[in-house]
């Protein structure tokens, strides 16, 4: 019967092909490693490794590096399946997020998830949508949320609510480049979001990968335009607060804008207090759907289920329009 261990040492040096590298990676000795992937020659009755400068693998050891993910993905998928079968009074969820989407959507969910399944344990991994898409497509995470349509391939999505990505402007900026000309230009761009009205103001843009600032530079390249990027984060916040001291223009969730006025972090009464003014997008892609996805070819467990469930429970499908707002 195959050790799996020895099949988890193994993948990790086919991929490093270098012994010293794997074994640091995995965080036990060389000669532990090498005992793992002798022991797994022996049962296999091959050798998998040329032990040559730089280590390459034999035509068993390429083979074995093709099918051993799906033998360990299959072992995973078993395991879940039999859980749920046992018992769903215990078990783990992974969800991937985005930092800032998941300060908005999570609390609405969560809650409730635990208070009815108390005993699933909850990982929350957080990063821009290409990580997460990874982390979907081999098996890291249980499933993600996210704007439709997802990148990945061999993913299911349920839609959840509407999503509408807006573009800030400062007013300090506008005037900056365009002196004595403010209340003209903040006419034009509200009767006619014409960007190359913008060519000559600084921008703060989210670090490419996540999927608002994928929309901002197709929005560019539509306009025929090259942005003055200024600075670029992987945190929206940040990039919010730079544009509320008039450092750049930048583009934002709408839901991220909180409605309530008395809370402390309210981001409408942040932009109203510093001038910032919001402008819906005459593009299609920034006015979409969030959803969540899983992947298709992996078993789903009754955790995942629920979770979307109470979800779309909580959480109302509203298609956004594309409405101008300043």
């Amino acid at each position: 019967m195959i050790n799996f261990l020895n099949l988890e040492y193994f993948l990790v040096a086919a991929e490093e092909l270098n012994f010293t590298r794997a074994a640091k990676k995995l965080y036990i000795s060389q000669q532990s490693l090498s005992s793992h992937i002798s022991n797994l020659e022996k049962e296999f009755d091959v050798v998998l490794f040329n032990r040559t400068s730089p280590l390459t693998l034999t035509y068993a050891g390429r083979a074995l590096k093709a099918r051993g993910r799906e033998l360990l993905d299959l072992r995973d998928e078993t395991y879940k399946e039999i859980a749920d079968i046992k018992d769903f009074s215990t078990g783990q969820l992974s969800i991937g997020v985005s930092h800032t989407r998941g300060r908005v959507i999570l609390p609405e969910i969560l809650p409730a998830y635990q208070s009815q399944f108390p005993g699933i344990e909850l990982r929350l991994v957080e990063g821009n949508s290409s990580q997460l898409a990874s982390d979907l497509l081999h098996g890291n995470i249980d499933l993600m949320i996210d704007l439709l349509p997802f990148t990945v391939e061999h993913v299911e999505t349920v839609p959840i609510c509407g999503e509408e990505i807006l573009m800030i402007v400062p007013d300090e900026v506008l005037d900056k480049a365009h002196p004595g000309q403010l209340k003209e230009l903040k006419k034009s761009l509200s009767s006619s979001l014409d960007m190359r009205l913008l060519e000559a103001c600084p921008f703060i843009l989210l670090k490419k990968g996540n999927r608002v600032r994928t929309i901002a530079d197709e929005i560019f390249e539509e306009a025929q335009m090259t942005p003055r990027i200024v600075l670029e984060t992987e945190n929206i916040e940040t990039v919010l607060a730079l544009c509320a001291k008039g450092m750049g223009i930048t583009f934002y969730p709408k839901m991220f804008i909180s409605p309530d006025p008395s809370s402390p972090s309210c981001r409408s009464a942040i932009m109203e207090h510093n001038h910032l003014n919001r402008y819906s997008l005459n593009y299609s892609r920034a006015h979409g759907v969030l959803g969540i996805g899983y992947h298709r070819g992996h078993y789903m467990s009754r955790a995942t289920q629920e979770f979307i469930r109470i979800a779309k429970e909580r959480i109302s499908y509203v298609p956004t329009a594309a409405e101008p707002e300043h």
